[in-house]
């Protein structure tokens, strides 16, 4: 126990969004800043366990926070790892179509990623797809050259630094409890001690929800978890893909189907799937908590969600137990590939926020309360947006704070 701190913001959350909003608030001048992380690293959870894909801005609703912030925090990502020597690379990748039906909704990509401003977007034939992936099938595709890789952990890490240059403090096995209010400021209860400060942000990820009940808001949203299984091609296997290569995505999900990424630091990964994980932060096969299986199997939105997409979430369990499954839907983008060029690899755990009338929050969600900001929904692209969502919050916070202004230059 550290006893009382005090700080005049708060972070709760030391993954990439609560280390990108805490860099940003650091440039306030005056003001002191402390991230409160439950684990013993930074970083420790969707920042490290995801595909490491700069995302393009592609995919989303034009307007949107994630249209918009993507695009920005793209750029900005790009520009960062350049001028501090992290490893990444901006080597595009290809969305696939396999059959006639999914030309519509090729189309209907190809129309978002233009409105929302890319440039490198290019459409090719079946014999253009092997030009620039020459074990790849499909009947058109969709090349977006904004796309790239990163290792999120190493940008996360680069964050946290710049935090501490900057006077801010990045406490960890310091796990929030609950938030009072005295006076003029909060009180933060933490394994390791009280905090006293005067505002509180918090980007909690995957338990976004309880540290807002535990801080007396009503989310309105729960956090219902998916797991991402990924295997990945035996090095023998690593020649079948040159880059990225994606399935045209079902726009009822914010998932965007099982895919091929070849990893910054070396190898290929497939996947991930997306099955519905009986603990908020269980990598492993098996991983189980009565607390989280009974808390999303109490919440009405869950049931409402799993009628409406049963027959999806049955085709995903299937393709969790079954090697030959997963591999079977890869086959459709790599058609070469076969059960013993892949191994099951990692997972991660995705935060997917569930309104009660069963529809996934699409967009990022933030809301604010007297003297807080929280970030309800942040899944992918929320990685590659960091930056920007970090700059979103920082000027929210100085309008809502009452806060001068922070000097932007990331």
């Amino acid at each position: 126990m550290l006893g009382e701190r005090t700080a005049d913001v708060a972070v709760i959350g030391g993954g990439i969004v609560g280390l990108a909003t805490a860099m940003a608030l650091g440039r306030t001048p005056g003001l002191s800043i402390l991230i409160l992380e439950a684990e013993r690293e930074v970083a420790r959870h969707q920042t490290s366990h995801n595909s490491g894909v700069i995302h393009s801005g592609l995919y989303y609703e034009p307007g949107s926070f994630k249209a918009r912030l993507c695009v920005e925090g793209r750029d900005a990502l790009y520009r960062f790892c350049a001028e501090h020597g992290i490893a990444h690379q901006h080597c595009g990748k290809l969305v696939v179509a396999t059959d006639a039906s999914e030309i519509p909704r090729l189309d209907s990509l190809e129309q978002r990623g233009r409105a929302n401003g890319l440039q490198g977007l290019r459409r090719l034939g079946p014999e253009e797809i092997r030009d620039h992936e020459p074990h790849a099938r499909g009947i058109d595709a969709l090349f977006v050259a904004e796309t790239g890789i990163v290792d999120f952990a190493a940008v996360a890490n680069a964050f946290a630094r710049i935090v501490r240059d900057r006077g801010g403090v990045v406490e960890t096995q310091a796990r929030f409890l609950r938030a009072t209010r005295r006076d003029d400021r909060l009180v933060l209860t933490t394994t390791r001690g009280d905090v006293h400060c005067r505002h509180l942000v918090a980007c909690a990820g995957l338990q976004a929800d309880r540290v807002a009940r535990a801080c007396g808001l009503d989310p309105g949203v729960r956090i219902v978890p998916f797991r991402g299984e990924y295997y990945a091609l035996v090095p023998e296997s690593q020649h079948l893909v040159r880059n990225l290569i994606y399935p045209v995505p079902d726009p009822r999900f914010p998932f965007l189907g099982v895919h091929f990424t070849r990893l910054v630091n070396g190898g290929i990964e497939a996947g991930p799937n997306a099955v519905l994980a009986w603990k908020r932060e269980g990598y492993a096969r098996g991983s189980f908590s009565l607390r989280d299986a009974c808390e999303w199997a109490s919440y009405p939105g869950f049931w409402r969600m799993g009628r409406r997409h049963g027959r999806t979430a049955f085709a995903e369990a299937w393709r969790s137990l079954s090697k030959r499954a997963f591999v079977a839907e890869l086959q459709r983008l790599v058609p070469e590939l076969g059960i013993a060029d892949v191994r099951r690899a990692g997972a991660g755990v995705r935060a997917m926020a569930v309104g009660p009338d069963g529809n996934f929050v699409h967009d990022f969600h933030f809301a604010e309360s007297e003297r807080m900001i929280h970030v309800l929904n942040a899944p992918s692209p929320a990685a590659t947006s960091a930056i920007a969502i970090g700059h979103h919050i920082a000027a929210r916070a100085s309008r809502h704070f009452g806060l001068a202004d922070p000097v932007r230059a990331e």
